[in-house]
């Protein structure tokens, strides 16, 4: 966490995620995708890199968001049976440091207000030079290469 700046990283919620387990649809109504992990997939339920061999769910997921023009649905991994959720309750994923990212900024409608392409060196200082800006509500980290959601950057209270 930046000196002077407080916020919260949140992985996918757990209700969202019991509910596709438990045999659900996903954010487009259909069946979530059960499959093998190679090794790599990017796990929103723990913010780390799958293992090969481990089972997962692929799903369309919409990040949360006021209903709008900026709310989109995108392709997530997730483990296919409970998990404990990240390592580290704080601070940025150990697992996506030096990860290029973009992350979008949104303000309480849930329009997008800026955002900012990091090459995962130093996202902190990134975080800090978004959240600085009042508008700005909440952030989603993106991936760069196929703009699916990673994880929310929140405001403690939030």
């Amino acid at each position: 966490m930046t000196k002077g700046l407080a916020y919260l990283i949140q992985p996918m919620p757990g209700e969202t995620l019991a509910g596709v387990r438990r045999g659900g649809l996903d954010a487009s109504g259909q069946p979530p995708q059960r499959l093998t992990a190679e090794g790599g997939e990017p796990l929103r339920c723990c913010l780390r890199d799958a293992t090969a061999g481990e089972p997962l769910l692929l799903f369309g997921y919409a990040p949360p968001l006021p209903a709008g023009p900026y709310r989109e649905v995108g392709p997530v991994f997730a483990h296919d049976a409970d998990c404990p959720g990240p390592d580290r309750p704080t601070g940025y994923p150990p697992d996506w440091r030096g990860r290029p990212q973009v992350l979008r900024a949104y303000d309480r409608r849930g329009r997008i207000v800026g955002g900012r392409l990091h090459d995962g060196g130093d996202p902190e200082r990134v975080i800090a030079e978004l959240l600085a800006d009042p508008a700005v509500d909440r952030l989603h980290s993106r991936n760069v290469v196929y703009g699916c959601f990673m994880f929310a950057v929140a405001r403690p209270g939030a």
